[in-house]
């Protein structure tokens, strides 16, 4: 017995050992187990991190890497007039239009955009803006920057926009800063202008009928031509805009308000301020243009009469008015060579209620048609009017006389 005992006990012995190893060995495992899951969260939480980086990084590097890009446009326009007897005589006229440098991009996140236009008569700055996207619904701008005022980005289809333009009221450029805020349904720009483009009334300019946009330039002494240069000089200054769109299905609705000073060299002389009504609505192929506007330039000595300037002369226009535009377009998609849709048109405009003893409106309609084809962009339009710049008359005339014009523009866009 003693002897078998003695046998046995080596045994157990060695049985109790193995199975505290094999406990041992086991917890060290199962600890293994558990540093490697943190090892693997940790590399993974590292993982994240990198490719968060790497996004950042890569969205940075886009914003960076976009730069600027020359673009423009070469113009010609042929011209028949018949109010203009030389004109009408050599059966119209083909001349240079416009050749045009246009620079847009963004570097590091701040956007550009400036376009310069050199005519046969004159140099012209179009527009030159600075601007930052502070998130994905606003947007600000500062520099010369088109006014928000009315139907976007033109009340107009054809080339001679419409009667606002000639009073300041459509593709208006001027000095100062926007802000623009847009989603889906809502459109609001809200803009202080220091001046117009060029400086206002003490910027360092050769002659001040040298710009693109329509702008005050004084006001007209009762004895002063429609056409001369005004005795008594003056300029926009400190003007607030708001413009506010709501996007309604396929129809855009939408107010516009202005209101600003009138200086002369030393003081202010007058303010002025404007308001409009208007929608853009989108049917198919189907186009639909409609603004009511009304203006006052407001000067501390009444004048019927304002000067403005633009292309390199004086002109006149009634201190206050009525306008109304009502335009209609049909874009056809086509494939006939090079050309691949045609826009058809027409825009009808009045001017009524001016100041003074006007008894003749303004009336412009042109029918027309736009051609795309690869970089040439074709306008074709049959001008009847009457009173209207550009067709034989004046906004600060009282004929009632109709004037023709066929006018064809063709450019070129790189």
């Amino acid at each position: 017995m003693k002897i078998l005992t003695m046998l046995l006990l080596p045994l157990c012995f060695s049985q109790t050992c193995f199975s505290a190893e094999q406990e041992s060995l086991s917890n060290k495992v199962k600890q293994l187990e558990v540093e490697i899951q943190q090892l693997k969260k940790a590399v993974n939480a590292a993982d994240n991190i990198i490719a968060e980086k790497n996004t950042a990084d890569s969205k940075a590097a886009e914003k960076e890497d976009v730069g600027i890009t020359l673009g423009g446009a070469v113009r010609f326009q042929y011209v028949y007039e018949d109010y203009n007897d030389e004109n009408s005589s050599r059966g119209g006229d083909l001349d240079f239009d416009i050749f045009r440098l246009d620079l847009n991009g963004e570097v590091g996140g701040v956007i550009l955009s400036a376009q310069y236009r050199w005519f046969q008569y004159m140099n012209v700055i179009h527009h030159a803006w600075v601007g930052y996207e502070f998130n994905e619904q606003w947007q600000g701008q500062i520099g010369i920057t088109r006014v928000p005022f009315g139907n976007l980005n033109y009340n107009s289809h054809n080339y001679f926009f419409s009667s606002n333009y000639y009073v300041g009221l459509e593709d208006d450029y001027d000095a100062g800063i926007k802000f623009i805020r847009k989603n889906e349904n809502h459109d609001l720009r809200i803009a202080f202008f220091f001046t117009d483009e060029m400086g206002g009334i003490d910027g360092y300019v050769d002659n001040r009928t040298d710009r693109y946009s329509y702008d005050i330039v004084g006001v007209r002494a009762s004895d002063e031509g429609i056409y001369d240069q005004p005795s008594l000089e003056a300029a926009e200054h400190n003007t607030f805009n708001l413009r506010y769109a709501y996007q309604l299905a396929n129809v855009e609705l939408g107010f516009s308000w202005l209101s600003g000073d009138i200086r002369d060299a030393t003081s202010s002389i007058g303010d002025r301020t404007a308001f409009a009504i208007h929608t853009d609505a989108q049917f198919d192929r189907w186009n639909v243009k409609l603004q009511y506007t009304d203006y006052e330039y407001d000067f501390d000595s009444y004048s019927p009469q304002i000067a403005v300037g633009a292309y390199s002369f004086y002109d006149s226009i009634p201190s206050e008015a009525i306008l109304y535009t009502v335009n209609l377009a049909y874009l056809k998609p086509v494939e006939f060579g090079p050309i691949t849709s045609l826009n058809f048109y027409n825009n009808y405009n009045m001017m009524t209620d001016k100041s003074g003893d006007f008894n003749n409106d303004t009336i412009m309609n042109v029918l027309g048609v736009a051609i795309s084809a690869g970089g040439l962009y074709t306008y074709v339009d049959l001008v009847r009017a009457k009173n209207q710049p550009f067709v034989g008359g004046t906004m600060a005339g009282d004929s009632d006389d109709w004037q023709t014009r066929f006018n064809i523009n063709f450019g070129y866009y790189f």
